[in-house]
């Protein structure tokens, strides 16, 4: 018994339980009539020698020959036609026909033989009618045998579409008027046709011709059932047929000299059994198959009460299943009555049997489900089988559940629906697990994909599982770049057996684990990671949260920065105050002493180069003070404007006429609270500088303009507080800074200049003056592009709003636009990608022109490229530009740089008219490019 089946072994009958004309002939049945051929031979050649003995003359024999043959074939003709009713095939009516017309023409030869029913035979026959009778009926019959050979071979398997009844009636009528005809053409036209006898009882030469050629046909036919294979039953015993058919002829027609010798009598007893071997076959067969059927009958019948009593038994297990269930079954007729309802059905719905029982269906369907019921009804009575649908049912007591429901249909023995049977699951408690569990799953979802820190999940092996959204902006790779692959090929080597060594301690059962360890980011260099670890045993998996440490190390760097530079300062100030004290006891004592010798020239003249030394130590202490910040300042109010034209043309004959000075001026510069001579000196020595890094000439840029640093600018700039400044701008096209120096250029006595062309003091007098002053400065340099260093004044207090600030502080307009954003700075680049997106904006990003071309390649959806101009790598913004204007010719650009506008221009990096974002900018300057990029 196997899922309320059974399995019933029904015994098969033997391959004989098909029919001779289509049951294969098994090496028994081809050794039999082989044996029964071989006796028919060895009597035939026993025979043959004495075959022209003349015997007595008794006509009683051929009566009784021809009696037995006729009858003979024509039960075989009728069990062979039976077989054709039922195959339908052409063979075997062509040789049911050929057995039909033998048995006709052995009585049509036993009616015409002389001195059997009549002296001279009946039908007005001559002499010679019996034996062309002969000729024929032993000449037909092979014709007959290679019309089945033909046909079994052609399409003798293919059932024949017309009608089996006509067939046969056909058969009938066409041998019987074919032998009608033949005999009277050799009774009533006799003397047509060669005579066959000589007067005394020998054969003449036409008789030796005619029973040659008869002979040959039956040959031939035996041949050919020989080749026609494969071989049936009925094939093997017509071949043995065909054989003693064969030594009927020989012994008869050709062995013999005249009738009633014993040639003539021999052959008609191999006549009568050639047509007895596929009779007997035949009845053989047929009481086999009688038997065979008693038993399959006596079989089925106990195969028949077994069935029952099974049948029985499995009704009432399922009685007992359904009633123990935990589902509710219930069955319904097709106008929605319940018949028949299982104890689950009355937990469920709290409705007893007796009380749900003729009832209908819609006592535990909701008001607003009745058209769904309806609908599920009208689908089972087409037949079609509802599964796994899921709705809401009602309770007795009028509260609601939620089922899943499975409704098959009813049928009757006949195949006629009567109903359906519907299995009802309560699916309440799944349902509201599911939905927590996709509450929960949900939840940690968003967590997973908005997480700034970087989560990864990893196997036993260390193979990335899952990797969070935040990948792409903390190291520049999608999850789909990482999962699948090791966590080797992403860690710092250095870091990489640290690492192991987390990770087995964690499965050693210590749950949480914090480390650092260094990753590579896609553009080569390494980011920090302070990472949060764990195992959990039973899904097998690695999991990992990781802080990026890139801002922290960032601020604490600036912060030892500031603190070295504070320190540096105190120092240098200590060192000037005492030093300032040392050259006021030498500058004052050196005029008494120069007073004292000025009669005596070689005297005066070291009195004059102790004099000038002690000038140039005071103007070192000068520059000392000013860098801890400690030096006087007398601040006042001042026209920045007009002070950096003034050190313009104090500049020319300084500079030399191989760099060309251009001063880009803003009309409504705010006025500075600023120490002007400290001021113009400060311009002065960045000056100098920029002259000493074009010593093949160049361009210096002077400019000034009114900015807002905000917040998020201040946050990146620990030293910097958010609010309103004039920017001095100092650019030169020089040899620019390498990137390893640039933190220390502001440092006192740090220079790249030969010894004796420099104190190392210009930056950091400069440096020590903005900051004293409230200031801030800023340097951008790229090697072979040239510096800009930007002085940030604080705005004078007390004055109108200008017309700048206003156009600063009108709304800010956002959109929503896809923008991607190209920095190879991680700080600034994730900065702008939250300004952008807090102005409403989809925001893409890239660290350098390869990555930015690859997202532009991917996405057609970008509204606006906002790249900066200077960038590491094979191409530039400008570049990257031109070659994402050729992939997409509408797509908008917007550059931004650390130089002002007319420094970038008057470069070349840009040509005139392109929309171009000075940094520091604050957000209304960036929402207000934006805008117009995009409406460019």
């Amino acid at each position: 018994m196997h899922g309320g089946q059974r399995e019933v072994n029904v015994p098969v009958p033997n391959d004989r339980s098909t029919f001779l004309s289509t049951l294969p002939a098994t090496q028994s049945d081809r050794r039999t009539a082989l044996a029964i051929v071989g006796i028919s031979a060895f009597l035939f050649a026993l025979a043959v020698p004495f075959a022209s003995v003349p015997l007595e003359r008794m006509p009683a024999f051929i009566a009784s020959y021809q009696s037995a043959l006729a009858v003979c074939d024509i039960i075989t003709a009728v069990l062979l036609f039976s077989q054709f009713a039922v195959l339908r095939t052409r063979a075997l009516l062509w040789l049911s026909s050929g057995y039909l017309f033998t048995a006709a023409a052995a009585v049509v030869h036993a009616l015409s033989f002389p001195g059997l029913f009549a002296p001279n035979g009946l039908f007005g026959s001559g002499p010679q009618t019996t034996a062309w009778l002969y000729m024929i009926w032993h000449g037909g019959f092979p014709l007959f045998v290679l019309a089945y050979v033909w046909w079994k071979g052609a399409n003798g398997r293919a059932e024949m579409s017309a009608s089996t009844r006509n067939a046969i009636i056909g058969s009938l009528l066409g041998v019987g008027a074919a032998l009608a005809a033949l005999t009277w053409i050799v009774t009533a036209r006799d003397g047509l046709l060669p005579p066959l006898l000589k007067e005394g009882g020998g054969f003449t030469a036409a008789q030796v011709g005619v029973i040659s050629f008869v002979w040959s046909l039956s040959f031939a036919a035996l041949i050919g059932l020989w080749f026609r294979r494969p071989h049936t039953v009925l094939d093997v015993w017509l071949m043995a047929a065909m054989c003693a058919w064969l030594f009927d002829i020989a012994l008869s027609g050709i062995f013999n000299s005249a009738r009633f010798d014993l040639g003539f009598y021999a052959g008609r007893l191999y006549g009568l059994c050639a047509a007895m071997f596929v009779l007997a076959v035949l009845l053989v067969e047929n009481v086999r198959l009688q038997a065979q059927m008693a038993r399959q009958v006596g079989r089925l019948r106990r195969q028949s009460s077994s069935e029952r009593d099974y049948h029985a038994e499995r009704e009432r297990l399922f009685s007992a299943v359904v009633e123990s269930s935990n589902d509710a079954i219930i069955t319904k007729s097709l106008d929605g009555t319940i018949t028949s309802w299982n104890h689950a059905a009355e937990r469920v719905f709290g409705y007893s049997a007796t009380e749900a029982v003729g009832r209908p269906i819609d006592i535990i369907v909701p008001e607003g489900r009745r058209d769904e019921t309806k609908e599920i009804l009208a689908r089972t009575r087409n037949g079609e089988v509802v599964d796994q649908h899921e709705t809401v049912r009602m309770k007795k007591n009028g509260q609601p559940v939620d089922i899943m429901l499975s409704l098959y249909p009813l049928r009757t023995p006949e195949g006629k629906i009567i109903g359906a049977s519907k299995v009802a699951r309560d699916i309440t408690e799944r349902k509201r697990t599911e939905i927590a569990l996709n509450r929960e799953i949900e939840e940690r979802q968003r967590i997973f994909e908005t997480s700034q820190d970087l989560i990864l999940v990893t196997d036993g092996y260390g193979t990335f599982v899952q990797v969070s959204p935040s990948a792409t902006a903390i190291l520049g790779l999608k999850p789909e770049d990482m999962i699948g692959r090791s966590a080797t090929e992403f860690i710092h080597p250095d870091d990489l057996e640290n690492t192991r060594n987390e990770m087995r301690a964690a499965r050693r059962g210590q749950v949480k684990r914090s480390f650092e360890a260094r990753y590579y980011h896609y553009d080569g260099h390494e980011v920090t990671l302070n990472w949060m670890g764990t195992w959990s045993e039973p899904v097998k998996r690695h999991f990992f949260i990781g802080r990026d440490l890139t801002e922290k190390q960032a601020a604490e760097a600036q912060f030892r920065q500031a603190q070295k530079m504070d320190s540096i300062g105190q120092l240098t100030g200590g060192v000037a105050h005492d030093f300032n004290n040392v050259l006021t006891v030498i500058t004052g004592t050196i005029g008494i002493l120069a007073d004292a010798v000025a009669d005596r020239p070689e005297l005066a003249a070291i009195t004059k180069l102790i004099d000038d030394a002690a000038e140039r130590g005071a103007q070192l202490t000068k520059h000392l003070l000013a860098f801890a910040r400690k030096q006087p300042l007398q601040p006042r109010e001042i026209d920045v404007n007009a002070l950096v034209l003034e050190a313009a043309k104090l500049l020319h004959p300084t500079l030399g006429e191989q760099i060309s000075i251009t001063p880009m001026l803003t009309e409504d510069a705010w006025p500075a609270l600023i120490d002007p001579g400290q001021l113009s000196t400060a311009i002065l020595n960045l000056a100098l500088n920029a002259r000493d890094a074009m010593p093949d000439g160049g361009t210096l840029v002077l400019e000034t303009r009114n900015i807002f640093l905000d917040d998020g600018y201040a946050s990146m700039n620990p030293d910097v507080v958010a609010g309103n400044y004039v920017m001095i701008a100092v650019s030169d096209t020089g040899s620019g800074i390498p990137p390893d120096l640039i933190d220390r250029v502001f440092d006192p006595f740090f220079t790249t200049k030969e010894v004796g062309k420099g104190t190392g003091l210009g930056l950091s007098m400069v440096f020590g003056f903005v900051k004293q002053s409230g200031g801030h400065v800023k340097i951008y340099s790229e090697e072979g592009h040239g510096t800009s260093v930007k002085i940030y004044l604080p705005r004078s207090s007390g004055v109108q709003e200008t017309e700048y600030e206003a156009l600063q502080n009108v709304p800010i307009a956002g959109g929503d636009e896809k923008i991607l954003i190209v920095e190879d700075d991680t700080l600034v680049r994730q900065y702008v990608v939250t300004q952008i997106k807090s102005l409403g904006y989809a925001a893409l990003e890239a660290a350098n022109a390869a990555e930015a071309l690859t997202i532009i390649d991917a996405d057609a959806g970008i509204d606006l490229l906002f790249t900066d101009v200077i960038m590491p790598g094979n191409m530039n913004g400008r570049q990257l530009a031109d070659e994402a204007a050729r992939r997409r010719p509408d797509l908008k650009t917007l550059f931004t740089s650390g130089y002002t506008e007319n420094a970038i221009v008057h470069h070349g990096r840009l040509d005139s008219g392109v929309l171009l974002l000075a940094k520091p900018y604050r957000k209304s300057e960036l929402a207000r490019m934006i805008r117009t990029a995009l409406a460019s």
